[in-house]
C-alpha cells in the first residue's frame, strides 16, 4: 500500500504538460516557455526547456508532414511549402502571438503549426 501511494504522489508531482505527447503542448504554454527562455538570455542554454521546446517544435511539423502527405495523396494538400523548408524560430513565434490570448491555450501546437503552413504556404493554382 505504501508503495502505490507513493508512486500516486509521484505522478501528482509530474506537471501534466510532461505527460503531454510532443505537439500536444498549448500555444499560450509554449509562448509562455519561450518568453521565460529569452528573458533568461545567455542562461537559457542551460535550460531543460530548451530541449522540450525543440521537440513540440519538430513534433507538431512531423505531425503535419504526415497529415500533408495524406492530403497530397488525396490531390488536396492544404498547404504547399517548398522542399526542404526550414521554419525559423522568429517567424514561429510572431505567428504564434497572432492567436488572440483567449485561444492560446485551446490550441495544440500540432493546430498552431498546420495553420502556419496553411498561412504561409498557400497552394497557387
Amino acid at each position: 500500500m505504501k508503495r502505490l501511494l507513493g508512486l500516486l504522489a509521484l505522478l501528482l508531482a509530474i506537471p501534466m504538460a510532461a505527460l503531454a505527447a510532443p505537439g500536444d503542448m498549448n500555444v499560450a504554454t509554449f509562448l509562455a516557455k519561450a518568453d521565460a527562455l529569452r528573458a533568461k538570455g545567455a542562461g537559457a542554454l542551460f535550460s531543460s526547456d530548451v530541449g522540450l521546446l525543440k521537440s513540440e517544435g519538430k513534433a507538431a511539423g512531423e505531425h503535419y508532414k504526415a497529415r500533408l502527405n495524406r492530403e497530397k495523396a488525396e490531390g488536396r494538400p492544404s498547404s504547399c511549402p517548398p522542399p526542404g523548408t526550414k521554419i525559423k524560430s522568429d517567424d514561429l513565434l510572431a505567428f504564434l502571438r497572432t492567436y488572440p490570448a483567449t485561444v492560446r491555450p485551446k490550441t495544440s501546437m500540432k493546430q498552431a503549426m498546420a495553420d502556419y503552413f496553411i498561412k504561409k504556404y498557400p497552394c497557387r493554382t
